[in-house]
């Protein structure tokens, strides 16, 4: 995974963190007949299922942490009436070769549509060919040096892997950034 989208998945954890703060306050509130509920909700955890992610684990992979007190996983959600946040990070590691991984996944993401292979491709490059629309995904960031980035979906609602060698073998991260309803044409959660 790149520095840029290192800090996308801080800038999101505290994203999520103030809307807490703000949530707190609004529930504070009271409420008078003339208003209407709202559907709001917030969630944390540090568990991530296959079904929540949204993508295969590479057979006989490993959850990997990167210092004794990590976690592999975060699932974080914000949602309201008009807009939703979802950010789902799994890491994990195999013995086997990072090409061997990236073959795995660029199948797995090909259920979502186009995959972009943005190991390689220039910053801010259009969607490989595309034409570009207002949903359309692209290599806006590149992986650090020997690692590997593929991407598929929309921008509202995008499936990364991104695989690094370790050693003889890959960790690899897949992540599911759902932005629905904010900065984009698609609907809320």
């Amino acid at each position: 995974m790149t520095r840029i989208e290192k800090s996308r998945i801080r800038v999101g954890a505290l994203l999520a963190g103030t809307m807490l703060a703000v949530s707190g306050l609004a529930g504070a509130q009271t409420k008078t007949d003339s208003q209407k509920d709202a559907d709001a909700g917030i969630r944390f955890r540090l568990q991530v299922s296959e079904k929540e992610i949204g993508l295969p684990i590479y057979p006989g992979a490993k959850p990997h942490k990167d210092d004794k007190g990590d976690s592999p996983a975060a699932n974080i959600g914000l949602w309201g009436s008009s807009f939703g946040f979802k950010l789902v990070v799994l890491k994990m590691e195999t013995p086997d070769a990072p090409a061997k991984v990236a073959a795995f996944y660029q199948k797995a993401l090909a259920k979502y549509g186009k995959v972009l292979d943005c190991t390689n491709a220039p910053a801010k490059s259009g969607a490989q060919g595309a034409k570009k629309t207002s949903s359309a995904i692209t290599c806006d960031d590149t992986p650090e040096t020997g690692a590997m980035l593929f991407k598929s979906g929309t921008r509202g609602k995008q499936h990364i892997v991104g695989i690094e060698p370790n050693g003889q073998g890959s960790v690899f991260q897949m992540v599911l950034l759902d932005t629905r309803g904010i900065d984009t044409d698609e609907q809320p959660l």
